[in-house]
Formats: C-alpha cells, structure tokens, sequence
C-alpha cells in the first residue's frame, strides 16, 4: 500500500472517529436530561405555577373521632382515621418530596376550616384531594413537618393527646409556566427589534455599501461581535438599558423590554452575517435583469433579491430564537433571577435557562427539575431546526430561489 492510500485512510478514520465521538457525546447529553427530569415533564408542568398558594386555617370546633376510612393499596399511604384523611408520600411537579392528601372523608372536620389569612375575604378554607400538607401544629406538642415525612406526620396526627392548633397546606407549585412565557415575551420583544435593524443592515452592506476600508472594517467588527462572551453583553443591559428602560418606561427595576434589548444586540451579528450570506446567493444575472427593464436599485433589491434571500433569512431568524431561548448569562444581569408567576414587561422574571440557573444555587440544587427544562429547549431546538429543514425544503420545491 502506498504511503498515499495510508495517509488517504489515517485522514478518513481520523474524520469518522471525530464524527462518532460527536455523535456520541450529543447523545449522552440527551439521555443524560432524559433520564433525570424526564419523569417530571408533563402539561401540568409547563401550565402550573412555581409559588404554590398557602392556606392556614384552624379547626372550628375540635371534633376529632374515628372517621371509616375505604382500603387504599400502597406503600407510600398513611391513613390518619382521626381526621378523616389519608396522606401520600409523593413529590410535586419541580420534583421535591411532600406530603399530598390522597383522600378526605366527606365529614372531616380539616373540609371545614376557620381561614387565617387577613388578607383574604374568606372566612372559610377547605382541605381537598390534591392538595399539599406543609405543616400542624399542635397545642402543647412539637409541629408535624414535611422534612420527617408522611408516615410520621399520620403517626402524630392519630395520637389521641395531640390537639391541632393550626394547618398549613398549599396547591401544588412546582411549575415553570412563567418562565415559559417569559420566553415567549423575549422571544417575540427580541425578535421585533432585532430583525428589522439586522436584515436592513445585512442588505446595505451587500446591496448599497461601497466596497472600501471602512465597510471592510465595520464588516470585521461585526464579525467579532459574535465571539464575545454573553456576559458582556450583560454588563452592557445593566449599566445602559435598565437605567434607560427605567427612564422612558414605567419599570424600576430590570424588566422585560431591557432583556429584550440586550438580546437583540446579542442577535444582530448573527442575523446581520447570515442574511448576507443569503443575499449574496442571489445571482447577479437576476439583479441585471430588473435593473434592465426598468427597475431601480431599491426596486430591484427589496421585490428581487430579498425575496429570493427569504429562506436564508428565516434560518436566520430560526437561529436567532434558538440563541433566545438557550441564553442565560447576559439574562441574570437584566431579568434577575427571582421566579415569577405574574409575568409583566416592565418587571424581572426568569426564562427558562435563567429558571435552571436558580434552580442549580438552590440548596439542594434541584437537578431533576433543571434536567427537566433542559430537556424541553433541546426539544424546542430540534423543532426549530426540524422547521427550518421543511421550510427551506418548501421554498426550494416551489422555485422560490
């Protein structure tokens, strides 16, 4: 074999193992998140708060007794035939252990509760199925919490000396739909700022611009603009589009529109280098051609060859939402970290990267849940991508170029 045909073979199976390594290491990613946060991801998830509402309430009359209580099967049941209830060791929607109400007896006396919370009208509260026990106290004994657990907490309820002074309990939380739109409103704010001033630009460097060294330079700026970390550009929303937003606007803090803004200047390189890439595929023979019969430079550029560059600039935007989504860094900066479940534009909230970020400096860090979220942006991204193949494909099949 000739030292040609060896370096030929050593130069394929150096390409073939780098592209399974790859292969492989995309994979383990995906059944990495997979396996931790699949079993939480549901539409309650993606629907749900994340702060649960808290009820306190008191009993009205202490009338505990031995309430008949149906058979139920399973291991993490405990019922409490005192009250009237049965309890479930489980976990709410972010993946954390609690206590859940399996079954309330029509006549407990806990379905009936004299409300603690001033700040509501209602005088009385209910325990239902579905609903999360945080908390009882009792009169002269220690509380029964959700740390000691299920069984503990049946145990401590049953005993004939305990008498109840207050309940805690909740609806579950757990959820991430505000992250989930506050992507949404990122998503949309950065897009509409972005794409206008991006693809205009890309079709004045490629159509308009004379070629010479200050075009060179600033194409040169632009591209370099793609390589600097996130972070800077977070540092660039905090110290010049909060203060601005909070001048122009009703915000007073970091809020929606100033993480919108700082994405978009994130986005501009990338939607500006990709939609000249898409312009200059358009052959010039087109351009001559309008320009020939009659068209001027405007004309030909914004009815010709824009229209023909539109699959280019869909990628672009396709990439641009992707880059939105999966964005993190510069977002702490402007958005802050604090979970919000009433989303406003004029606020902070969290995206879904963000939510992952508070969810990993928790203590415990919360990896199911990140896992989880993570998944749902590597599904979004494969949609987006699945979606720029089938438009592309469409655009090609109808002889749009």
């Amino acid at each position: 074999m000739s030292r040609r045909n060896i370096a030929q073979l050593l130069l394929d199976g150096t390409t073939y193992f780098a592209t399974l390594l790859s292969i492989i290491a995309l994979g383990l990613i995906f059944v990495y998140v997979f396996r931790e946060g699949g079993h939480l991801l549901s539409v309650n998830l993606i629907r749900s708060d994340y702060h649960a509402r808290n009820f306190v309430g008191t009993l009205r009359e202490e009338s505990p007794g031995s309430f008949p209580i149906e058979s139920f099967e399973g291991d993490d049941l405990f019922p409490v035939e005192r009250y009237g209830i049965v309890l479930q060791q489980t976990q709410d929607l972010a993946g954390d252990t609690v206590i859940r109400v399996y079954y309330v007896h029509e006549a407990s006396p806990l379905r009936q509760l004299n409300n603690q919370d001033p700040t509501t009208n209602e005088r009385t509260i209910s325990l239902q199925e579905g609903m999360i026990l945080r908390r009882v106290s009792y009169q002269e004994h220690p509380t029964s919490l959700t740390s000691r657990g299920a069984s503990m907490m049946a145990t401590d309820m049953n005993d004939s000396q305990r008498e109840i002074r207050e309940v805690l309990f909740s609806l579950e939380g757990g959820g991430i739909r505000g992250s989930v739109i506050t992507t949404v409103y990122l998503i949309f704010l950065t897009l509409f700022i972005a794409l206008p001033f991006g693809i205009l630009t890309a079709i004045y460097f490629n159509e308009f611009a004379p070629v010479n060294k200050v075009t060179k330079l600033m194409r040169n700026f632009i591209e370099t603009l793609t390589g600097v970390p996130s972070i800077i550009y977070g540092l660039l929303g905090i110290t010049v589009f909060v203060p601005l937003t909070v001048r122009l606007t009703p915000a007073s803090n970091a809020n929606l529109i100033a993480g919108a803004l700082t994405l978009s200047v994130i986005l501009l390189p990338v939607i500006i280098r990709t939609t000249e890439e898409a312009l200059k595929v358009v052959p010039n023979d087109h351009r001559w051609a309008s320009l020939a019969l009659g068209a001027n430079k405007t004309q030909t550029t914004f009815k010709v060859v824009l229209k023909q560059a539109l699959p280019g600039i869909l990628t672009a935007t396709f990439l641009g939402i992707g880059r939105v989504i999966g964005e993190s860094a510069a977002l702490i900066f402007v958005l802050g970290t604090a979970i919000r479940d009433q989303v406003r534009i004029f606020e902070p909230s969290t995206s879904l990267a963000v939510h992952i970020w508070s969810m990993m400096t928790d203590e415990p860090a919360n990896i199911a849940l990140s896992s989880t979220i993570a998944l749902i942006i590597l599904l979004i991204v494969l949609v987006l991508n699945v979606f720029i193949k089938v438009t592309v494909w469409a655009f090609n099949r109808k002889g749009s170029y």
